[in-house]
């Protein structure tokens, strides 16, 4: 966890890709995570699916300090 990474990760992944209208860029890794930034997997996904995955996570996480590992499961 890096909480206060957060903002320049999102610059980083997000920063030079371009807008879609109506749609949301989501990066993967979040950019609350030591690991995202840089090199980050990025799509434009539909605000309210990228707000409530954004919103899980981020309950999941509260609570945990900055510095604390966390595994992220992906499915279907």
């Amino acid at each position: 966890m890096n909480r206060a990474g957060a903002a320049a990760n999102r610059q980083a992944s997000t920063g030079g890709i371009a807008k879609v209208p109506g749609k949301q860029l989501d990066e993967y890794p979040p950019a609350m995570f030591r690991e995202g930034g840089a090199g980050a997997s990025v799509r434009p996904v539909n605000p309210g699916a990228n707000m409530g995955a954004g919103a899980c996570i981020g309950n999941a996480c509260r609570g945990l300090p900055d510095g604390a590992r966390v595994r992220i499961t992906v499915g279907d």
